[in-house]
């Protein structure tokens, strides 16, 4: 039967009309885009096959190479495991919840499901002022070696859960995944506003800047961390949560105009530590972290992600742009891995976490020097010896988002 033109017309408006209903959450949470490009396969005209089988090999190497000189993933027990801070001897949620999100990135049930056990066993708090967040790190006994958490732990272990029960499904126990990433969510918002009160529990976010603390507790939840500000899954939140959609809408919007104005306006360079305003601060205990130092490393790379799936804000390329020429013009070999804001070296040593690092910076860049920042991760060899946990697992991370494999599960 052949319809009429009009009939034609209403089902074409009706489609396009139930295409953007699905796509957009009914609190009004906006559309995923989900732009997964393959810059090694792009750029580097490397075959997809080739670019799978590195990503494979890493994760070997990093979950089941040697004890001594190649792993960072350790078996405990029959159903659990832990990631290993080499060079400090401990496990971190840093390191628990980078493992989770590679896991159910790369479809590997198992070893997400023991990582959370651990985590869940010997990290969360259950009871008491901080229940639902997790000590920021552990001996590998599960001995907690501080009460307090590091907020970006909780924010990679809530995404990594609500993107396993889209991939798997929620089970029994330990899996019901999307129950428990929500129960650390309402986690963060529930506690008291602020304090000055060092043992006191505070809000992992700061409910006036909506933003990111640094330690939700009185001694570090008046400023942040710039590489703790992961707008692409307060997005996500927002569309998944139960509780406080408007808030986690409104936290991704405000972390894009904060990472704006915390970088460097000449460099593009990011402090570790920040106040609220963007300006550049050293922790109460010093350290130097008004710097570019490690925590750092990340912040452009979260740049570049958050512009690739959402593209909310295009100061995100000429910010990538910005960067990966400064460290061009540092030289490509010679460029180090610590500096003041305004570009001054503070160490030579290039370390393999920031080479990963800029390489997803050049999701988002459009200067043509971004091939040779994915180039130099491609040819770096897997991190092996002391400095592979936080070294190997950016380099994974990095291989996962510059091939487009790491991508939003949405349930």
């Amino acid at each position: 039967m052949k319809l009429p033109r009009c009939c034609l017309w209403f089902l074409s408006l009706l489609s396009l009309f139930c295409l953007c209903f699905c796509a957009i959450h009914p609190s009004g949470a906006r559309p995923v885009p989900a732009r997964y490009p393959d810059l090694f396969s792009e750029l580097l005209h490397i075959d997809p096959a080739r670019v799978q089988a590195r990503i494979d090999s890493a994760f070997q190497q990093l979950f089941y190479g040697n004890d001594s000189t190649q792993r960072v993933y350790y078996p405990a027990g029959p159903d659990q495991a832990y990631i290993k801070d080499i060079l400090n001897n401990d496990v971190r949620t840093e390191g628990i919840s980078y493992g989770m999100m590679i896991a159910v990135q790369l479809n590997k049930k198992e070893e997400f499901d023991r990582l959370w056990n651990w985590a869940q066993t010997h990290m969360q708090h259950h009871s008491g002022l901080g229940q639902g967040f997790f000590a920021w790190h552990c001996r590998t006994s599960g001995e907690q070696l501080s009460y307090s958490s590091a907020s970006d732990g909780e924010e990679w272990i809530v995404t990594a859960l609500f993107f396993a029960a889209s991939r798997w499904g929620d089970g029994k126990g330990q899996e019901k995944y999307r129950q428990q990433a929500k129960t650390i969510l309402d986690a963060m918002l529930s506690k008291t506003p602020r304090s000055d009160e060092q043992r006191v529990i505070t809000n992992m976010f700061n409910r006036d800047h909506k933003m990111v603390v640094f330690v939700p507790n009185g001694e570090a939840d008046d400023f942040t961390d710039p590489s703790y500000h992961l707008p692409h899954y307060y997005e996500l939140w927002a569309r998944w949560a139960d509780k406080e959609q408007e808030f986690w809408r409104q936290a991704a919007d405000s972390s894009r105009a904060f990472l704006y104005r915390t970088v460097h306006p000449r460099t593009g360079l990011a402090p570790d530590y920040a106040n609220f305003d963007g300006s550049a601060t050293d922790a109460p205990w010093g350290g130097g972290h008004a710097d570019f130092r490690y925590d750092a490393w990340r912040t452009a790379a979260n740049i570049a992600v958050d512009w690739l799936w959402f593209g909310r804000d295009a100061r995100a390329v000429a910010q990538s742009n910005r960067l990966l020429e400064f460290f061009h013009g540092q030289g490509m070999t010679t460029y180090g891995g610590l500096y003041t804001l305004d570009g001054r070296k503070l160490a030579n040593e290039q370390n393999p976490g920031l080479v990963a690092m800029n390489g997803t910076t050049a999701l988002a860049a459009t200067t043509p020097l971004r091939t040779e920042f994915v180039r130099a991760v491609w040819e770096m060899p897997i991190p092996s010896g002391p400095g592979r946990y936080y070294d190997g697992l950016l380099y994974l991370l990095a291989l996962l988002q510059i091939s487009g494999r790491f991508r939003i599960y949405t349930p």
